[in-house]
């Protein structure tokens, strides 16, 4: 266990349970590369959790939510207890002011953590794609950034951190992260040979005619709909140069390698919960207080409410997936559950073990929003229709919580037309927030581009930039 500086005693007494606790884990059939802990300060652990990794590529956006966390904390609406980067090895870094039950059980819940992104098809793939060492490779990609501020200056790397940023949720993660350009040219089709009457017919005197040889043509681009907008802008921007494509490309890296924190988001946090509160349960080696305070620890982590609220307007993903995992393990072999953990995503765990009854135990319900008495909004539940529940928990899920949009064409001109998938999205755009993030696309892309959407009467609509300033490019 390594220190950034000033170890309590109670943390050294860390250092000697970890590796009992991560003996435990193993004996319990848990698998997982080697686990790094960290203390670290809080201000330290607040930093890491708003940009997303210890260092990374600097923008203003990130600054904007470490505003909010930080305000968030002092007001007592947050506290991290842990950040957790699975790789090989992992990196976990913990608070170094938290008491010794608090950092014993963010230990044994970073196991699990460790075990299910070891495990979990998804994580591996992704994992596989990005590599295992994403720490570093984010800290190399922001000097070269940085490197790149001092060359062009801040202005222009800002606005294509600022396109990037802007599309990171719009990849396409059913494709491999390094992959191919689109052909240039198009085959000649094959004209199938004629069979049957036909074949007969064709043979006839005088029914003899001489095809023309097929000739390449330009492929179009895309060739199909695509919908991984950094990688196409990467690729085909016309003006991008090599510093602003690596950008884009960075930007896409780290989409994938965080792609399955949020796709299993629930099932992970509520494996690492199950165990953490399984291993400290049957760690006989800890001291009696030590437990009891994790535990109580433990019960405000997985609690169905936020503060003393009697309802609860979102799901806690650690209440929600403790709650299916130990219902699952208490009705299935340990061998099932690893497969249920290997195999699964939220979208297929909720659907598939979420049912009514345990619905109705965890008391959750699809509500509504209307105006009321002075202009305020009051929710009214609405039904307990489960099908609709399972959606309305994993729909925010689809597509990265982001709008469907893809490339639909490039023009001979290298306008660029993207379309909003409104057949598998079901969900309206925010014109506002569509015509800015437009804006930052047409300063890289330095082209006309629009985007066409549907309004909501399910007539189209298209939208334009309205940012058409050349020195701002």
């Amino acid at each position: 266990m390594k220190h950034v500086h000033g170890p309590e005693m109670s943390n050294e007494q860390l250092a000697e349970y970890t590796p009992r606790i991560e003996g435990l884990a193993r004996d319990h059939g848990l698998s997982f590369y080697p686990v790094d802990f960290e203390l670290v300060p809080n201000q330290f652990m607040m930093e890491v959790a708003v940009y997303g990794l210890p260092v990374r590529m600097p923008h203003w956006s990130f600054g904007v939510r470490y505003i909010y966390q930080y305000i968030q904390h002092r007001m007592g609406n947050s506290k991290i207890f842990e950040v957790v980067f699975p790789g090989n090895p992992n990196r976990a870094y913990l608070v170094d002011d938290n008491a010794l039950p608090e950092n014993t059980l963010v230990t044994a819940h970073v196991l699990g953590h460790a075990d299910f992104s070891c495990n979990n098809q998804l994580f591996d793939r992704m994992q596989r794609e990005v590599g295992f060492h994403i720490v570093e490779q984010a800290a190399e990609r922001a000097s070269r950034i940085q490197d790149a501020i001092e060359t062009h200056g801040q202005r222009r790397v800002e606005a294509v951190l600022d396109a990037a940023l802007a599309l990171e949720a719009n990849i396409d993660v059913n494709q491999p992260l390094n992959r191919r350009d689109f052909p240039e040219m198009e085959e000649p089709r094959v004209r199938p040979r004629p069979q049957g009457f036909q074949r007969h017919y064709s043979e006839l005197p005088g029914e003899e005619t001489e095809e023309e040889p097929q000739r390449r043509r330009p492929a179009a681009i895309p060739p199909q709909p695509e919908y991984d907008l950094l990688w196409f802008i990467a690729r085909y921007a016309p003006e991008l140069e090599g510093w602003e494509r690596d950008i884009f490309l960075a930007v896409r890296e780290e989409s994938f390698y965080f792609y399955p924190v949020f796709a299993c988001q629930i099932m992970n946090e509520g494996w690492a919960s199950y165990w953490h509160a399984r291993l400290l349960r049957e760690a006989e080696f800890l001291p009696h207080q030590v437990y009891l305070d994790a535990i109580k620890t433990h019960s405000d982590v997985v609690r169905p409410y936020a503060g003393d609220d009697a309802v609860a307007l979102r799901v806690n993903p650690y209440h929600l997936g403790f709650s299916i995992w130990e219902r699952i393990l208490r009705d299935c072999s340990l061998d099932e559950a690893l497969a249920i953990r290997r195999d699964e995503d939220d979208f297929s765990f909720i659907r598939n073990y979420l049912d009514e009854d345990l619905a109705a135990e965890l008391e959750l319900f699809n509500y509504t929003r209307r105006p009321g008495a002075g202009g305020e909004e009051r929710y009214i539940i609405r039904d307990r229709e489960i099908d609709a529940l399972r959606e309305n928990i994993i729909g925010p899920k689809f597509n990265y919580g982001a709008p469907r949009i893809y490339v639909r064409s490039m023009g001979v001109d290298g306008s660029l037309e993207l379309a909003h998938d409104t057949d598998t999205d079901g969900r309206g755009l925010d014109i506002n927030r569509s015509r800015k993030v437009l804006n930052y696309i047409q300063r890289v892309w330095r082209r006309p581009v629009r985007l066409e959407t549907v309004d909501h009467a399910g007539d189209t609509k298209v939208l334009e930039p309205e940012d058409t300033d050349p020195e701002k490019a």
